[in-house]
């Protein structure tokens, strides 16, 4: 074999070998996807009631946290690959680089989560929330608002107690009477009005610039090596958005049953967010798309400036910072499918 002929073939072998290896990561699966989720009336719950996950085609792990700042931790962990969060929770996860991306928005948060009083407390506006005890699950959407509801007021987080409870156990101690407030969400908002009313509610604060909103979140090195996993999640995501605009009456009923609650309160309940279709999540309010994200990152980083101001997170990153965290790929990929 002469020289010319042995550098060819090792040429072509090496591009074969390559091919092969490239090949291998571009086609890999994975087995299993832990998908963190919450007790709450979205297209999330939808896909679970009607089994779209099953579609994924890999075994598929639903895990039920109480709040994004749960989620967050056990992405960071390892624990998760994918879970449901707040934009508060999602802009600290990226705040502190823990190696998550922004994949889809649940849902705009409108009066579905809101500032609930006890009729007993005499609270008639957030001023007279001053000397009160309020409760919020920490690191929240709910916390965030709490905070800059009393901030557009001109009260401090110290003029009022602010209690770190979880959803379920804000409904143990509004019973109890220990508390006079809490900023929480469906369904557990629903019950606290038995013995209370709404003063203030997400679709509020958002008039005045404090924009949250439900959104997922993927471990970064997972969706990477598993880019169509995730697609195939978000088409699950998207098919259960379909169902809303298309069918609404039977979307109220599916998740009445799922949550064991009426017709009536499921209605108030999802009413109470912004659903957005695959498409829309790509227009420029929201995600955008790759190469020109869209206002969504602007929401995170005015989230993060927030929460730095609050000493919450020890510094916020620039905007370019949340902009790289915000990933549309996995929904053009679903899109093209």
């Amino acid at each position: 074999m002469n020289s010319r002929f042995l550098l060819i073939f090792l040429s072509i072998f090496t591009i074969t070998a390559l091919s092969a290896d490239s090949s291998k990561v571009l086609t890999e699966k994975s087995s299993v996807v832990r998908i963190a989720t919450q007790q709450m009336p979205n297209d999330e719950n939808i896909a679970k009631a009607k089994k779209y996950f099953d579609a994924i085609g890999v075994d598929v792990k639903l895990l039920e946290f109480d709040s994004g700042a749960a989620v967050v931790n056990a992405i960071a962990s390892g624990s998760i690959d994918i879970g449901l969060v707040g934009t508060t929770p999602a802009a600290t996860a990226i705040s502190k680089n823990l190696g998550v991306e922004l994949i889809w928005i649940h849902g705009v948060l409108g009066k579905s989560e809101a500032l609930a009083v006890k009729n007993s407390a005499n609270i008639k506006s957030i001023k007279d929330l001053k000397g009160k005890k309020a409760a919020a699950p920490f690191g929240s959407t709910g916390h965030y608002s709490l905070l800059s509801a009393l901030e557009l007021d001109g009260l401090k987080p110290s003029d009022v107690t602010i209690l770190d409870l979880q959803p379920k156990d804000i409904f143990a101690a509004w019973k109890r009477g220990d508390i006079d407030a809490a900023y929480v969400w469906d369904p557990v908002l629903t019950s606290l009005l038995d013995d209370g009313f709404i003063l203030l509610t997400s679709e509020d604060l958002a008039k005045d610039g404090v924009i949250t909103a439900d959104v997922e979140v993927v471990s970064a090195k997972f969706g990477k090596k598993y880019p169509n996993v995730v697609a195939e999640y978000i088409k699950a995501l998207s098919k259960a958005q379909d169902d809303y605009h298309n069918d609404f009456n039977g979307t109220i009923k599916t998740l009445a049953k799922y949550f064991q609650i009426s017709e009536t309160d499921a209605k108030a309940q999802i009413l109470g967010n912004v659903w957005l279709n695959a498409k829309e999540q790509l227009d420029s309010k929201y995600l955008g798309k790759r190469g020109k994200i869209g206002d969504i990152a602007l929401a995170l980083k005015k989230t993060a400036d927030f929460l730095e101001k609050q000493k919450s997170i020890e510094k916020a990153p620039p905007l370019e910072v949340f902009q790289k965290a915000v990933n549309p790929l996995y929904i053009e990929l679903s899109l093209e499918k």
